[in-house]
């Protein structure tokens, strides 16, 4: 048991990092990714029902999987309303609702505090000059274009947060 949920742990932060490392190359996530997302997630709430000592608590409560789904689908509904006014991409959209079902309604908080510092450190690093001594790194050219187009890949900065919320949720990790 514990080994398929070491398992899906690794596997959470992989599939997150490669949208993450996707955003940040090509302003796009992989409709594949988050789907992948959303079947470790279906495994790991089937994982959850099947070692719960009461079912109905680890369906219905909030800190069992009907949060976690509210979480993915508040997000989800937040992305989409964000998209639609074009100040999101698609993928950061659609990366929002395997978010949500991962760090769950009482992560909801942190999420955001981690979100709005990701968000300030991303602006300072667009913002601020780059030391000429890192010119030749590729992440650094790559910052370079990212500030010349003024497209901000922002499943960088979820993917941070949500990892960080990740670590500290007792249930997942």
């Amino acid at each position: 048991m514990i080994a398929e949920i070491n398992i899906l742990i690794v596997a959470t932060v992989l599939l997150l990092l490669y949208a993450a490392w996707s955003d940040f190359r090509l302003w796009k996530i992989p409709n594949p990714i988050v789907l992948a997302l959303i079947a470790v997630y279906a495994l790991h709430a089937a994982l959850q029902l099947l070692t719960a000592d009461d079912v109905g608590a680890a369906l219905f409560s909030a800190s069992g999987i009907a949060g976690d789904i509210g979480a993915g689908l508040l997000l989800f509904t937040l992305g989409f309303g964000l998209w639609s006014f074009k100040l999101f991409g698609a993928g950061d959209a659609k990366l929002f609702l395997p978010i949500g079902l991962f760090i769950g309604w009482h992560g909801m908080v942190p999420f955001a505090v981690f979100l709005l510092i990701g968000g300030i450190a991303a602006l300072l690093i667009l913002k601020l000059p780059m030391p000429l001594q890192l010119a030749h790194f590729s992440v650094v050219t790559r910052l370079e274009e990212i500030r010349a187009t003024r497209k901000i890949p922002y499943g960088v900065v979820m993917v941070a947060a949500a990892l960080s919320v990740i670590a500290l949720r007792p249930g997942f990790a």
